[in-house]
């Protein structure tokens, strides 16, 4: 789980706080400036994982308005196989229903979608009977916290294992270099060394999604560098 945040080209090696009161209002949630002293009276942060405390949130703000668009798009981000931890990355989620949304959100913003890019980074990975789940949240969440600080972070998605062990978990980065900045820090790599031990089987995918203009048309392919 917590390797999915590894960057282009990392190698795998064997190797409380209070948080302010949440109020959801749609895909949005707005932080109370009175929990924790900000330089405004609110932020806009919107919750792109699993994890819900602040800072596994992305603040909207660090963003242009695609990059905010795409990132709300991507709430509704699902399975729509049972088998998605082997099967085909495009097929295994609801894609026609992210660019859909996007599509609309666009059109009730003060843009016109430009044709653009973004980095994908799959991790699939079997895990032995030894392995506790929890034990990978316990590297996970700190590994995302930090991934998000550094900027860029639009999605971050990861399933149950099946009754092999095996899972998958996905990143959506705005570009690579995002990605690079979000997989250097001690919390990441910490993550990365315990791969060999917690799991059997791991393999890394790099993919690019590309958004045509007016997000009238798109595709999942291999990265290339």
């Amino acid at each position: 789980m917590a390797s999915s945040l590894m960057a282009p080209g990392a190698t795998l090696k064997a190797e409380t706080s209070t948080f302010p009161t949440l109020v959801k209002d749609d895909s949005t949630v707005q932080v109370s400036a009175t929990a924790r002293p900000t330089d405004s009276d609110e932020k806009d942060l919107l919750q792109v994982s699993p994890y819900e405390e602040e800072p596994h949130l992305l603040d909207l703000s660090t963003l242009d308005t695609a990059n905010q668009l795409l990132a709300k798009a991507l709430v509704c981000m699902k399975n729509l196989r049972e088998d998605f931890a082997s099967a085909d990355y495009q097929q295994s989620f609801n894609w026609s229903e992210i660019i859909d949304s996007l599509r609309k959100l666009t059109a009730g913003s003060d843009i016109e979608w430009k044709e653009a890019a973004f980095y994908i980074v799959v991790f699939r990975s079997q895990i032995p009977p030894t392995t506790a789940y929890t034990d990978l949240g316990v590297l996970d969440q700190p590994a995302h916290a930090e991934a998000m600080k550094s900027g860029g972070f639009l999605k971050y998605w990861f399933g149950k294992p099946d009754q092999n062990g095996r899972n998958l978990a996905t990143c959506v980065w705005r570009s690579q270099e995002d990605a690079r900045k979000g997989s250097i820090g001690a919390a990441h790599r910490r993550a990365a060394s315990a791969t060999r031990y917690l799991y059997s089987e791991w393999k890394i995918e790099r993919l690019r999604l590309l958004i045509k203009d007016g997000a009238r048309e798109w595709e999942i392919s291999q990265w290339t560098d």
